[in-house]
Parts: structure tokens; C-alpha cells; sequence
């Protein structure tokens, strides 16, 4: 079964409900929906609570990480999508003519620029070491918005901690996969990665022709 929540903050749902998750990043009410969801999902019968993964791109992706890092019991395993894992160096990496998008970035998540103590208490980054169960990030090394360094920081400390981590980059690519090739490839590997460690099908991984995939952590 798969679920997708409607956290606070989404859109469609008028200004009171996207205000709700203003400074509610990771440890916070948009979490906590996701956190309630899986343990609703539960209770039904729907999923197994030892079979759950988190899967997401760009807030889904930190949503994901934000999962494994501060609820490491509720997840079998992860992967994550050109997620940000540390908010003040995601907002530092926008560009001087994104400012108007950077200044209503910082109304949503919380002053990260003034008070360190909060942005590491929201960046999965400084987490790590409670994470325990597998991860698989998918990055873009041309993602404008969400750059390769935040697939970066966390893979490489993850994988000098000793926990498993795999990690798939496209230089062609961006915020998101774009080409099919690439799509095939990483759709692929993420089959393999939730069947491996939630267990059943999945069909043999063959590599597509004419994808870019490389692997960062393998250098």
C-alpha cells in the first residue's frame, strides 16, 4: 500500500491550513502528520509496522530524511529525492535574484540565518548519527534549488559512520529526473532497494542504455 499525506502546509486546502506548518519543519506539526499517518496506517491493518518506507522529492526528500533521523524506529528504510539535508546551507545556496523566494522560505521554516541552534535542531545533517535504517538518495548535479552538496554532506557522513547508504547522481540532471533513461534507472534501483528490505517482487534491475548514472560514494 502506499500513502500520501496531505501535511499541514499543503496547498489546495486555503491559508489557515498552509500557515499551519509554518516553522514546523522535521521536528515539527508537518512531521508529526507523517509520523501519525504511518502509525493510523498501523493500527488499520494496512501496512506491517516493521515493513514501512518513506519515499520523497525535494520536501519529500527532507521529509524523508527528517523521518529516518528523528523517528529511526517508524522506518524499515528510506530514500530520499533531491531532499536538503541542512536548511541553512540549502537557503545559502539561492541565488541573490531568488530573493523573494529565500525571504518567504525563511517566514515558512523558521529564522535559520540567526539562531544555529534551530536550524540544527530541523537539519537531518546533524542527525545522523541516530539514523539506523538504509537510505537511498537520487541527486542532480545540476538541481538550481536543491544543490548536490546537500545529497553530498549526508551520504558521505552517513557512509563514514558505517550506515548503509546508497547513492545515485546524474550530471545531466536537475531538480528531478527529467530524462526517461535516468527515470528507468533510478525507478529501477529504488524497486530493488524497497524489495530488498521490505521484501517482495521485484523485477532483475537491468542498467538502461543511455543513462548517466554515477555513484559519488564508490570514488
Amino acid at each position: 500500500a502506499t500513502l500520501q499525506v496531505n501535511y499541514r502546509a499543503s496547498t489546495g486546502y486555503g491559508k489557515t491550513f498552509l500557515h499551519k506548518g509554518d516553522e514546523q519543519w522535521g521536528i515539527g506539526d508537518m512531521q508529526h502528520d507523517l509520523t501519525d499517518a504511518v502509525h493510523w496506517a498501523i493500527g488499520e491493518g494496512i501496512a506491517e509496522k516493521d515493513k514501512v518506507a518513506i519515499y520523497g522529492g525535494s520536501y519529500g526528500g527532507y521529509a524523508c530524511l527528517a523521518g529516518l533521523a528523528f523517528t529511526p524506529d517508524l522506518y524499515k528504510c528510506g530514500v530520499d529525492i533531491v531532499g536538503p539535508s541542512n536548511i541553512k546551507t540549502l537557503l545559502d545556496s539561492i541565488p541573490s535574484y531568488w530573493g523573494p523566494m529565500r525571504n518567504d522560505l525563511l517566514r515558512k521554516i523558521g529564522n535559520v540565518d540567526d539562531n544555529d541552534e534551530f536550524n540544527r535542531s530541523i537539519s537531518p545533517l546533524f542527525h545522523v548519527d541516530a539514523i539506523t535504517a538504509p537510505l537511498l538518495i537520487g541527486q542532480g548535479a545540476n538541481d538550481p534549488r536543491v544543490k548536490q552538496a546537500e545529497a553530498d554532506q549526508i551520504a558521505f557522513s552517513m557512509r563514514d559512520k558505517g550506515i548503509p547508504v546508497e547513492y545515485v547522481l546524474y550530471p545531466d540532471e536537475g531538480h528531478g529526473f527529467a530524462r526517461p533513461n535516468n527515470r528507468i534507472d533510478f525507478n529501477g534501483r529504488a524497486e530493488t532497494f524497497l524489495a530488498k528490505h521490505l521484501g517482495g517482487r521485484a523485477e532483475a534491475f537491468v542498467k538502461p542504455e543511455g543513462t548517466t548514472a554515477v555513484f559519488p560514494l564508490e570514488n
